[in-house]
């Protein structure tokens, strides 16, 4: 397995962009919630979630699924040596999947989550608090930090 691109967007109605991008993308959906769906695409390989609690058509977050634990705790190394400051989650659940993960920000304070999945779970998890407070950390607005479990 190798890595994947992640691309998290906020939407207004979970049904009519779910609907849309089943249109867009020509398959359907691996999971879809009230407030969240998601469509993973093989080639090129890329994760796709939708989530409201945000500004809808604006970004949510950026991020790469590894394949494994491993390459997060490398990815981790590399991240604090190039001072970026990472955030690190261990084993925390959030957008119906449990995974071990760390956030940075790029230079205009766009979020990154690098993340493995462990597990696909059938409950959200309420917001980490510390992970907000990480977030909007240089952020120039609440709308460009991620709402639900991955900010306010």
């Amino acid at each position: 397995m190798s890595n994947t691109f992640h691309v998290a967007l906020y939407v207004e109605s979970i049904p009519d962009a779910v609907e849309q991008y089943r249109r867009i993308l020509g398959l359907e959906p691996a999971k879809v919630r009230a407030d969240y769906a998601k469509f993973e695409l093989a080639d090129p390989p890329v994760v796709l979630s939708l989530n409201v609690g945000g500004k809808p058509g604006t970004l949510s977050h950026l991020g790469v699924r590894y394949p494994g634990t491993g390459e997060v705790a490398s990815g981790m190394v590399s991240a604090q040596n190039a001072q970026l400051a990472p955030f690190r989650q261990d084993g925390t659940t959030c957008c119906y999947a449990k995974a071990d993960k760390y956030w940075v920000k790029d230079a205009d304070g766009v979020p990154w989550e690098m993340y493995a999945l462990l597990a696909d779970v059938e409950a959200e998890t309420a917001s980490d608090p510390s992970l907000r407070a990480f977030l909007r950390q240089e952020t120039a607005s609440s709308e460009s930090a991620p709402q639900a479990c991955c900010g306010s």
